[in-house]
């Protein structure tokens, strides 16, 4: 796998909020398409000079994975080189009574990670050459594309439920107008989603 030239790609979006001269704040993000799944990250491992055979570093994260979820499951927060991780609760109800709050109206939210100063040290050594501006996709022309939108809803619901994030990704669209899309389906005589609030966010449920 050849090493990336030319400068990290990103996109410019805009922002609902409004600068000085009365047009919308815009802000940058990496570009979108470029992915790699643990196979492909383990193979450049192991053929790109890092001294690593091939399997080694997925059964690394395997062992990693397993061995930080159970110390999770008893409450410590796993400090490490890239960053530190730790289990993220919210309640299942709207409860105002701190009292009130039993075992059973706990539940797990996913992982919580922040990335450490190391983490984001080793990976600015390698910005030597700059960042690239990529085209950012046509946001009219996605939202049009009613197809498309089904599509990656569809693909998100797999898992019973969907984030603005998650849309976001598989949608192509920017933070802003994959919430826009989803509060839109929740709308309207016949909507087609749910919306609630989790934790920090917003969950989208078929309806």
């Amino acid at each position: 796998m050849p090493r990336k030239k030319g400068g990290l790609p990103y996109e410019v979006h805009p922002t609902p909020a409004k600068g000085k001269d009365g047009k919308n704040i815009v802000y940058v993000k990496p570009a979108r398409g470029l992915k790699l799944d643990m196979r492909a990250v383990d193979e450049f491992c192991s053929r790109g000079g890092y001294g690593m055979r091939e399997g080694e570093l997925s059964r690394a994260f395997s062992v990693f994975m397993s061995a930080a979820s159970e110390l999770m499951s008893m409450g410590y927060r796993i400090d490490t080189t890239i960053g530190s991780f730790a289990p993220k609760l919210a309640l299942k109800r709207e409860i105002t009574d701190a009292d009130e709050v039993k075992n059973s109206d706990v539940m797990l939210d996913g992982v919580e990670y922040k990335s450490g100063k190391k983490w984001n040290k080793s990976i600015g050594k390698w910005l030597d050459s700059g960042f690239r501006k990529v085209e950012t996709p046509n946001v009219q022309e996605i939202i049009a594309d009613k197809e498309h939108l089904e599509k990656a809803l569809a693909e998100c619901l797999k898992r019973g439920y969907t984030t603005v994030r998650s849309f976001a990704y598989h949608a192509k669209l920017s933070h802003y107008s994959a919430r826009k899309q989803l509060n839109a389906w929740t709308k309207g005589e016949n909507p087609k989603l749910l919306k609630s609030r989790m934790a920090q966010q917003d969950i989208y449920t078929e309806i």
